[in-house]
């Protein structure tokens, strides 16, 4: 009988902690809003980035490939990346080594400024810089002002222009190119000396100058003459414009950025034919031969 009248023992078990009624699905919530802030943040920094960085982005998530691996850090370290060596954005060093172009070339005009004659020369030299790099241009006048005519002698004012540019270049690191250019009116009575041999010599000439002015011989990286396939003034083609010698500091770092992105650095210049090899040393000039199918109306200009 007394097991019949034991006591009924209930347990009632209470659950501790908090929020025991959600679980742990804010953890998931704040993680998303974590995400999100930093995409956010991520495009406010590329939207106030250089076209340069911004290419260099697009390029590689379009084709990862391009990239090379540069010792353990960022696969886009060693290209035209977002990350470059020791920290420093590709970017960055873009814009610094265009930077230090446009310094060269206020230099470069501050000092062609003081040469006595200079006004005379002016509105015939040009500087700036381009997607290429930092380009110098000397441009013929109505007379032949920085050559003999239909030579490679330099004159003593071009002397002087070619002096100033090489005592500045030398300071560069850049790849140097000078290249040389004529009109359309056809030179020399035979094929033994023609506007191929002018323009190439012509550009010699002035890497001689720049070098013994004080610029490294290293630094001249190409010398190309283009005779009349390049004009200045193509619907002008007897323009003494057209004569010309270009010196190009090559801005490497703006050409692997461009190339990393699938494109070219858009030059002022397209080449239109294989330049010619630049001979050592100059010729004398031949008698200027008239042009054998230019208009009768067009005079040709001298070289």
């Amino acid at each position: 009988m007394a097991a019949q009248h034991a006591p009924v023992i209930i347990v009632k078990k209470v659950k501790g902690g908090h929020g025991g009624h959600h679980g742990g699905a804010w953890k998931v919530a704040y993680a998303d809003f974590v995400t999100a802030m930093m995409a956010f943040f991520l495009v406010m920094w590329l939207v106030n980035q250089s076209p340069a960085v911004k290419n260099s982005v697009q390029a590689y998530f379009q084709d990862p490939g391009v990239f090379e691996y540069d010792h353990g850090r960022s696969p886009i370290a060693a290209g035209a990346g977002i990350v470059g060596n020791g920290g420093g954005g590709q970017g960055s060093d873009v814009a610094a080594a265009t930077a230090a172009l446009e310094r060269a070339a206020e230099r470069i005009k501050e000092q062609i400024k003081a040469i006595p004659g200079f006004r005379n020369l002016e509105s015939q030299i040009e500087v700036k810089v381009t997607a290429e790099g930092l380009r110098i241009e000397l441009q013929e006048g109505g007379q032949s002002t920085f050559f003999d005519s239909g030579s490679s002698h330099v004159k003593s004012e071009t002397r002087e222009v070619l002096a100033v540019i090489g005592r500045e270049l030398a300071s560069l690191p850049q790849g140097i190119a000078v290249e040389g250019h004529t009109d359309a009116a056809p030179f020399g009575r035979d094929r033994s000396y023609t506007n191929w041999e002018l323009s190439a010599d012509r550009a010699n000439a002035a890497r001689r100058i720049m070098e013994e002015a004080g610029m490294p011989a290293g630094h001249v990286k190409a010398i190309r003459g283009f005779a009349d396939t390049i004009l200045r003034t193509p619907d002008e083609p007897f323009d003494p414009r057209n004569r010309r010698v270009s010196i190009v500091v090559q801005n490497e770092k703006a050409a692997r950025a461009a190339k990393a992105a699938g494109s070219v650095p858009g030059a002022p210049e397209a080449t239109g034919a294989a330049p010619a090899a630049a001979s050592e040393p100059a010729h004398p000039a031949e008698a200027h031969a008239p042009p054998a199918a230019a208009p009768k109306a067009a005079a040709p200009a001298a070289h």
